[in-house]
């Protein structure tokens, strides 16, 4: 075999794997997607080069992804959607879904605890595109 193996086969499964996790958690509020995208990019470097460079470059996900294992912290506006959706999918559910005490007080619980590890991440400032030049007419 050219360097194909049945590890990096399963490797390669899983981080695809995560990646899909990671992306249904961007609309399923009890989902997350940070997690699953460092297990995807985990899986990657150990299997494949080019599948770990998609991801650590790609459009949406690779700042993402690098902004939290080089600096633990993430854009305030990244937090400001994050909790936008986490409330607005858990109070959804809470109050006009689930029925019974109990598993309101559940997701209410979790909704915490998923703002209190936003709110403990860094901020950073939102890097802006390069400004074109433009000649002066």
């Amino acid at each position: 075999m050219t360097g194909f193996s049945l590890r990096k086969l399963l490797l390669m499964s899983a981080g695809i794997l995560a990646v899909g996790l990671g992306v249904a958690g961007i609309f399923l509020p009890l989902l997350p997607t940070t997690p699953f995208l460092l297990l995807a990019a985990a899986c990657f470097i150990r299997s494949s080069d080019a599948l770990y460079e998609w991801l650590t470059n790609h459009r949406w996900f690779g700042t993402y992804i690098r902004n939290y294992r080089e600096h633990r912290a993430t854009t305030r506006m990244t937090k400001i959607v994050t909790l936008a959706l986490l409330w607005g999918t858990i109070g959804y559910s809470a109050l006009a879904v689930v029925d019974g005490r109990l598993f309101r007080a559940l997701l209410f619980a979790v909704a915490l605890g998923v703002t209190i590890h936003v709110l403990s991440l860094g901020t950073i400032a939102a890097k802006r595109p390069a400004e074109e030049e433009r000649p002066d007419t």
